[in-house]
């Protein structure tokens, strides 16, 4: 009975955890500046859609798909960098010319995005000559491992520190030692940034860039230079916003329909299995919570999730799976109430005779989902990520929680009034 005690202050701990992290009005964390939401798609929120034509004219047909492919996976870099969750990225081909479609939920500042995504970033060191002209270097962009925008403890004004590999490390050392007491420029997209003098030889490849930009230009810079340069030069044809493609009204009627669904499962539950259907919609109800928190929590993170009406089916799809394995809990602990086991046994080895059933089961569910997440796309990875994480809390909510519920409750009075149970020798 410790035991059971224990596994219930746990659930507990957990459920209030849950509470609070969805309540409507979002949570604040420590050194974040705020609301953490759930992210939705564009088809929920709408965004910005951009489409994009690359240049390949320097570039012989047979290289053109992998040029594009390049092009595409920096883009997707820098559209990351931005905490933008499931953009959709798409190549695209009418005849003779190449390009790019872009859509990015939740992003109601275009310029922005476009300053951001079409920028070369083509990042240049270079020396004086004997005529006081800048001279090419062959320390440049390409030879950054990594780069991050700060405050200058020095000048309390925003800078980029750069971060070179063990080549440029070493190109950046030999330069230092060759124009100490000169000045070396760094260019930016051919434009002087700055042109700061060598105090002394640099060894270790860090240096800084400082320029006349506040911190959110420091931060694009950062991300740029992290992306690196676009392998081909694009330009924007077509930009615009778009509402979302739903509409509140299919919206709501989706979700509506979505919770009819699960009240009928929950009175299907209590009128076949009584107290065992009850707890196991409790369960569920713990389950929801906690799926909604995680789904909060991942957009603090790079694999944040977002949220489309596919991502809604996903996680309705998962509930319907927890009920399947609750279903099959008690027809095996009716079995072994039917044996002579007493309830408490019954219900015990019931969970431990399904639990090879429910893990086959759930196993090829998630092999299933991660193929999809694998090779889709948009959506379609949407759907199978919160399936995904649906099936394994499915899988705790009815291994874990719904046993604590079930055996805690055949060791009370409650056992007596085998009713309750809907199961009789």
């Amino acid at each position: 009975m410790k035991t059971l005690w224990i596994r219930l202050g746990f659930i507990t701990f957990i459920l209030l955890i849950g509470l609070w992290i969805v309540l409507p009005s979002g949570f604040k964390l420590t050194g974040i500046k705020k609301d953490v939401k759930i992210a939705k798609g564009l088809d929920l929120v709408g965004g910005v859609h951009l489409a994009y034509e690359a240049d390949l004219k320097g570039i012989t047909n047979q290289n053109r798909d992998a040029a594009l492919t390049s092009l595409k996976n920096t883009i997707d870099k820098r559209i990351n960098s931005l905490g933008v969750s499931e953009p959709l990225i798409q190549s695209r081909k009418y005849g003779d010319n190449y390009g790019l479609i872009i859509e990015l939920p939740g992003i109601k500042d275009i310029n922005s995005a476009i300053g951001l995504i079409g920028k070369t970033a083509l990042l240049q060191f270079k020396e004086q000559g004997l005529s006081g002209e800048w001279v090419d270097t062959d320390l440049s962009g390409k030879d950054l491992v990594k780069s991050d925008a700060t405050i200058s403890s020095q000048s309390g004004e925003p800078v980029v520190n750069i971060e070179f590999n063990s080549e440029g490390t070493k190109k950046f050392a030999e330069l230092t030692k060759k124009d100490l007491n000169k000045p070396i420029a760094i260019f930016l997209d051919n434009e002087l940034v700055s042109a700061p003098t060598v105090q002394t030889q640099i060894n270790d490849g860090k240096a800084v860039i400082e320029g006349k930009f506040d911190i959110n230009q420091a931060k694009d810079l950062a991300i740029q230079l992290n992306a690196g340069a676009l392998p081909v030069p694009i330009k924007i044809v077509e930009q615009r916003n778009v509402g979302a493609t739903l509409g509140l009204d299919s919206i709501q009627k989706s979700l509506f329909a979505g919770l009819i669904g699960l009240i009928l499962i929950a009175i299907f539950m209590i009128l076949n299995y009584r107290l065992p259907g009850l707890l196991a919609v409790f369960a569920l109800a713990i389950y929801s919570i906690v799926s909604l928190a995680i789904f909060k929590i991942s957009t603090l993170t790079p694999w944040g999730i977002t949220i489309t009406l596919a991502g809604v089916a996903g996680f309705i799809l998962s509930i319907g799976m927890a009920v399947d394995a609750n279903i099959l809990i008690f027809e095996r602990a009716k079995e072994e109430y039917r044996s002579g086991e007493d309830l408490y046994n019954a219900y015990e080895k019931g969970f431990r005779r399904a639990w090879l059933s429910i893990r086959d089961s759930n196993i090829s569910s998630i092999i299933t989902a991660l193929i999809l997440f694998w090779f889709g796309s948009g959506s379609v990875r949407g759907f199978a990520l919160v399936l995904i994480i649906g099936i394994l809390l499915s899988l705790f909510s009815a291994i874990t929680i719904s046993r604590t519920f079930l055996l805690f409750v055949t060791k009370t009075r409650l056992k007596n009034i085998k009713w309750l149970f809907g199961i009789r020798r």
